[in-house]
């Protein structure tokens, strides 16, 4: 148990991944970006700390390469996300709860989608959860597929290139920063999960407010 439980802490972890190789580093990827036990595994930070360790030549792939090969794996990643809502449509609704799988990810990409419409598929790949349940959802409402494959080349191309180029020119101009990667790890958390915290926190307010307005109509009655 301990064995797998180190496992799965060192797919959370950027360093391990990328020191694993490149080829590891694409899987991951596409996992996060289209399997729905993916949601867990670092995204954002990957890429930035990918771009970082090509600057300093501990990621042995030209930046080119690098950008094209993550982007084509976010692309085919969202394609299966996209099949797999197609194909089991309303039953992820019925599925029980599990540690790989939590129905409520599935409806925050829901909302996700209705907020914002196809730009999600976009806009999406910049949060955690919503970027892997994104283009599951949009298989479930049957999106249209030459629409979904514009926005998940698009999404896919913006997401590697802002955060895998951005590490990369960092780490060009400030080769020092390897020694401050746990504050940039940090940042990126706070980043990229405090939108979904917020939006948690106002959704509950608004539904308290909804509670006491009904409580409030019933005693009027």
């Amino acid at each position: 148990m301990e064995n797998i439980w180190d496992s799965l802490q060192s797919l959370t972890d950027a360093n391990t991944i990328i020191g694993l190789g490149f080829y590891v580093l694409l899987v991951v990827v596409f996992a996060e970006t289209g399997l729905f036990f993916g949601f867990f595994l670092p995204g954002d930070y990957l890429l930035f700390m990918a771009g970082i360790f090509c600057a300093a030549g501990k990621l042995p792939v030209d930046i080119s390469m690098l950008v094209l090969s993550l982007a084509i794996a976010g692309i085919l990643g969202n394609y299966v996300g996209y099949w797999f809502g197609y194909r089991t449509g309303p039953l992820l609704y019925k599925r029980k709860d599990s540690w790989f799988f939590k129905k409520r990810y599935v409806m925050v990409a829901e909302e996700f989608y209705h907020k914002y419409g196809g730009t999600a598929l976009i806009l999406g790949r910049f949060f955690p959860i919503i970027r892997t349940f994104a283009p599951i959802f949009a298989g479930v409402v049957k999106v249209s597929f030459k629409k979904f494959t514009i926005y998940n080349i698009t999404g896919s191309v913006l997401w590697v290139s802002v955060l895998t180029l951005a590490g990369y020119f960092l780490g060009r101009s400030y080769p020092e920063i390897e020694n401050y990667l746990q504050y940039v790890i940090l940042a990126f958390l706070v980043i990229t999960t405090a939108p979904l915290i917020f939006a948690f926190l106002k959704k509950k307010l608004i539904s308290g407010k909804s509670v006491k307005e009904n409580e409030i109509d019933n005693k009027d009655i």
